[in-house]
């Protein structure tokens, strides 16, 4: 018996019925056998290259980086930085208006804390020549006993609350804010312990002197810092502040 006879025999269909094999079945297996091993050469020969991207790498110099075929948006980067470096410094200037109050805001401190520049004003000529022509200001603030009070609930209501304002304003109107509050504590101090004379009102004249400085810088510099258009951060009072404007 031939070979070519031995395999008609296997494939008869008497032999394959009892299996559930047809020969449209075995068919169709060989032609799939077929198309696989003809595919496998092709895909063999691709894997054997280096797998290269037209994205990372030009066809001149494929060392070096090439961004051909990003959008155009993304072809000059250093537009996008300009850009957000633009609305940065547009989000933390002030415009003059804005500059003007928040410089007027640091007179309100200093005008309720002027007496305890008693002892260094009368003895110090610079200080005096600073403080002269603030005097009818100051005569207006101290006219009326509630009149911190009342500024201070209209810079706190009216000015730190409403969003209207920019948030350069009502941050330096907060700082002054808490810096006034802060006077609190060295007026206290005064009431409880007020000595007449020896060691005690030598510590109480230092004590008062050191707050009124501390008050006049404030002044000056968060004046002079808002004038510019900057933001001035104070020693103590400008973290108290950030917590409170949002």
């Amino acid at each position: 018996m031939t070979l070519c006879n031995l395999v008609h025999l296997l494939l008869s269909p008497h032999l394959l019925s009892p299996f559930g094999i047809t020969v449209s079945k075995i068919e169709s297996f060989g032609r799939t056998m077929a198309c696989s091993t003809f595919l496998c050469p092709v895909a063999s020969s691709f894997s054997q290259k280096p797998l290269q991207s037209t994205f990372l790498h030009s066809s001149v110099n494929p060392s070096f980086l090439t961004l051909n075929i990003l959008p155009k948006k993304f072809r000059k980067p250093h537009q996008l930085r300009s850009l957000v470096v633009a609305k940065s410094n547009g989000s933390d200037s002030a415009d003059v208006p804005d500059r003007l109050i928040s410089a007027l805001c640091y007179f309100y401190p200093f005008f309720d804390g002027i007496q305890y520049g008693k002892y260094v004003i009368t003895q110090f000529y610079p200080v005096q020549a600073i403080i002269q022509p603030l005097v009818p200001a100051i005569r207006v603030f101290k006219s009326f006993p509630f009149n911190g009070f009342l500024v201070f609930l209209t810079l706190y209501f009216v000015v730190v609350r409403n969003p209207n304002f920019s948030r350069y304003v009502r941050f330096n109107t907060m700082q002054a804010i808490v810096l006034d509050v802060l006077l609190i504590f060295p007026d206290l101090l005064e009431r409880g312990f007020n000595p007449r004379d020896g060691l005690g009102l030598d510590l109480m004249m230092s004590l008062d002197s050191t707050v009124f400085f501390f008050l006049l810088v404030c002044l000056i510099y968060g004046s002079s810092s808002c004038l510019v258009g900057q933001i001035p951060r104070l020693p103590i009072v400008a973290e108290a502040a950030d917590r409170q404007v949002l």
